[in-house]
């Protein structure tokens, strides 16, 4: 269903309904605890999303996924693990229970971590812990056929299987992995709103307090704080000042609060595990007639962005229809300085980057569930750049907001 201009930017206006009690609370000194509803993902949920995992599987000729720790192994298991040299990885079979394998000693704390399941494996320093896969892939009826793989697990992982499971082809798992975790249930996106709203929470706190002749880390640090005040916990909060805005991901060089200069904000947390991904950037003093025209650049790229989002387009297309408005004004070309150097966005949900992308190329359709940041940036070397992110997840409605664009250079946060 198509939505006018007008329509998508009122659902932008509507977005974060607890923002405003965030802000009243960050203007007020006071920080509290903003998370203390937030309900995490359940069994039944989990549950759910291995039955849809084996039916991906079914209709992708996958006969067994293999998950190692990480991201995906919370999302299909609830087991949270680290990654080492010694195997520990959850398999999921097209039909029939998950199974686990780690190192004996291990057992007693992958135990206490798992939330539902009872096969667990393990082996001992001696032994192959890739047997134990093929043991599984036995008792589930399976000799042979193909083992989907996630898309960050290890080649060492990979080659092993290889050795101890010969009859069975090793093959990329993402149209399984992907096809669960692009599209965010109801419980999820509550969680993301929440981390979303946090983060605004935040920043609202530090934008008050921040002093000229602060360093980036002094600011970092603040957010940090108030994160952890809020409920959240901190992924990332970066600052760049002056120059350093110019380049996306910042500078080595020493940098410091001055007047009249650039501070760029690129902050994160996550709520039970969900993240949140917002950038603002303004001028500590009066912006310039050009600090000004760009900052209102980059945000009318905001709202192309969320003009184009909408179900059945294509994701490539919204990188496209930004970038062409930018073109249209002389940057570029393309991914060229002066210009937007970076994709337009990137999926988010337990990663601050997930697939797929608003990038030129992409073809896969936007669908409903959908979450992705909306980031258009405009950067000069050498002189200074803008970033606005906000995030958003796709309704049958259109596009709508984690956290309410920033209104001006001037109330960066309202």
């Amino acid at each position: 269903m198509a939505i006018s201009k007008r329509n998508v930017l009122k659902l932008a206006a509507g977005a974060a309904l607890a923002a405003p009690v965030g802000a009243a609370m960050a203007a007020s000194g006071k920080l509290s605890k903003m998370t203390s509803g937030a309900v995490p993902i359940g069994v039944e949920e989990r549950r759910a999303r291995v039955e849809k995992a084996q039916r991906l599987m079914r209709a992708n000729d996958i006969d067994a996924l293999v998950i190692e720790p990480g991201s995906a192994m919370v999302y299909f298991a609830g087991i949270r693990w680290w990654r080492s040299e010694r195997f520990t990885g959850v398999i999921i079979p097209r039909e029939g229970e998950i199974a686990v394998v780690t190192p004996y000693f291990e057992e007693p704390s992958v135990r206490e971590s798992m939330t539902f399941g009872d096969d667990v494996r393990t082996w001992n320093e001696h032994e192959n812990p890739f047997e134990r896969v093929a043991g599984i892939l036995k008792d589930r009826g399976l000799s042979s056929g193909r083992i989907g793989v996630e898309e960050t697990v290890r080649y060492f992982i990979v080659d092993g299987l290889k050795e101890a499971a010969p009859k069975f082809k090793a093959v990329n798992a993402a149209p399984v992995t992907r096809g669960c975790r692009m599209v965010k249930s109801p419980a999820e996106l509550a969680l993301m709103q929440l981390a979303n709203d946090v983060t605004m929470a935040g920043y609202a706190s530090v934008h008050a307090r921040i002093e000229q002749g602060m360093t980036p880390s002094d600011i970092s640090t603040m957010m940090d704080e108030a994160t952890v005040a809020l409920g959240g916990a901190p992924e990332f909060s970066m600052a760049l000042l002056g120059e350093a805005s110019a380049y996306p991901h910042g500078s080595g060089k020493p940098q410091e609060v001055r007047e009249g200069e650039i501070i760029l904000m690129d902050c994160g947390c996550a709520v039970e595990d969900y993240q949140s991904d917002i950038s603002r950037t303004f001028v500590f003093g009066e912006p310039t007639a050009r600090q000004r025209e760009v900052w209102n650049t980059v945000k009318r790229g905001q709202e192309i962005a969320l003009e184009t989002a909408q179900v059945g387009t294509p994701a490539g297309a919204v990188d496209d229809a930004v970038r062409a408005y930018y073109e249209s004004l002389g940057y570029g070309p393309g991914y060229k300085t002066p210009g937007l150097p970076h994709r337009t966005g990137h999926g988010i949900g337990m990663d601050g980057h997930e697939p797929v992308n608003f990038v030129h190329g992409e073809e896969t359709k936007l669908a409903p569930g959908m979450c992705f940041s909306n980031e258009p940036g405009l950067y000069a070397f050498g002189e200074f750049g803008v970033r606005l992110e906000d995030c958003l997840y796709i309704t049958e409605e259109g596009p709508k907001l984690f956290s309410g664009l920033s209104p001006s250079i001037d109330k960066p946060f309202g």
